[in-house]
């Protein structure tokens, strides 16, 4: 499945940053004044330092050495390595998708294996497909999906409620719309998280995180939103570790005018998936505005993200960031949907 956000008018962006388990010590804090969803996360694989790995990942309360910079300290900026359109094509029985990671765009982004933004229209659905060897987040943004699998789970999502599924050893599965009254789709958005070698075979579980739960914030002087699904922004953690491989997963909606400066680990992956509108990401020269539906892949060299919304903007901008907190060896899941 996929994923979607919006707020009055605005652009989502989804970063998924990985991190070096050798860097630990340098972990600091992203996001300071955007509206944006994270996802951060590290790739399995510690030898392939060429891995930009990023992906929508799952909750977790970060350790104490999760640590913001220090005040004094000189942030450093990063600059974007690639952006690119996400196409929308078909899946599942009448669904239609814009995937981003795992395409041939953005392959081999460890612990990351796909990343979907999904419309389901009232018809249409994801009927039992198998899942094996790896984690599903999914992101609600409107509407209401019921699930369930063969041994017997079954539930609900609605607007802004996250699940989290360890397929592990396997699962047959099921993701299917509610009807909405007024007839429109449901949206959202939904990511593949590759679980290391000795969890391959573990045994499956569902977790859910309901938009109550999520801590919301409020920076720049009201102009930027943040939901803390998982980690830490601006000194508040999340309240859920909920995923075998950690991630920090943030919401993030930029008014016009809004500014924001996520610090984050260095050496750590990123990448943001934008939903609506046009955000500027980047500082003086390097910055580079991006419109919806684009996927920004950013350079391994910094400590923060900066993103703005131009006053001009008649829209707001809304993106989604991840990060994990480990690099474990790994061999590759089946991308069975």
């Amino acid at each position: 499945m996929k994923l979607v956000l919006s707020s009055l008018i605005f652009t989502i962006v989804a970063l998924l940053l990985y991190k070096n388990p050798f860097l630990s010590s340098q972990l600091t804090y992203l996001i300071h004044q955007t509206s944006l969803a994270a996802f951060i996360s590290l790739p399995h694989n510690q030898s392939d330092s060429s891995t930009i790995g990023s992906t929508f990942s799952l909750p977790f309360t970060a350790p104490s050495f999760f640590a913001p910079a220090t005040t004094g300290s000189m942030s450093i900026s990063r600059t974007i390595r690639q952006t690119f359109l996400a196409i929308e094509q078909s899946e599942g029985a009448g669904a239609r998708v814009r995937r981003s990671i795992g395409t041939a765009k953005l392959r081999n982004f460890s612990p990351f294996l796909m990343l979907d933004h999904f419309t389901i229209s009232p018809g249409a659905g994801f009927p039992d497909h198998p899942h094996r060897g790896q984690e599903t987040i999914t992101y609600l943004l409107k509407g209401a999906v019921d699930h369930e699998d063969f041994a017997g789970n079954a539930g609900t999502i609605e607007a802004g409620d996250l699940q989290f599924m360890t397929a592990g050893r396997g699962i047959m599965h099921a993701e299917m719309p509610r009807q909405n009254k007024d007839g429109s789709a449901n949206v959202g958005m939904q990511l593949w998280v590759d679980l290391p070698e000795k969890l391959k075979t573990c045994e499956p579980r569902y977790r859910d995180l309901r938009a109550k739960e999520i801590p919301t914030i409020h920076v720049d002087d009201g102009k930027v939103t943040i939901k803390i699904i998982s980690g830490q922004s601006h000194g508040t953690d999340s309240v859920q570790e909920l995923a075998y491989t950690p991630v920090w997963i943030f919401d993030m909606n930029l008014k016009p005018g809004g500014k924001v400066t996520q610090p984050l680990p260095t050496g750590w992956n990123a990448f943001a998936y934008t939903l609506d509108g046009s955000t500027t990401f980047g500082v003086g020269k390097d910055q580079t505005t991006v419109a919806q539906y684009h996927n920004v892949v950013f350079e391994q060299k910094g400590d923060s993200i900066s993103a703005e919304v131009s006053e001009s903007a008649k829209e707001d901008g809304r993106f989604c960031k991840s990060t994990p907190n480990t690099i474990l060896p790994t061999k590759s899941s089946e991308l069975s949907y």
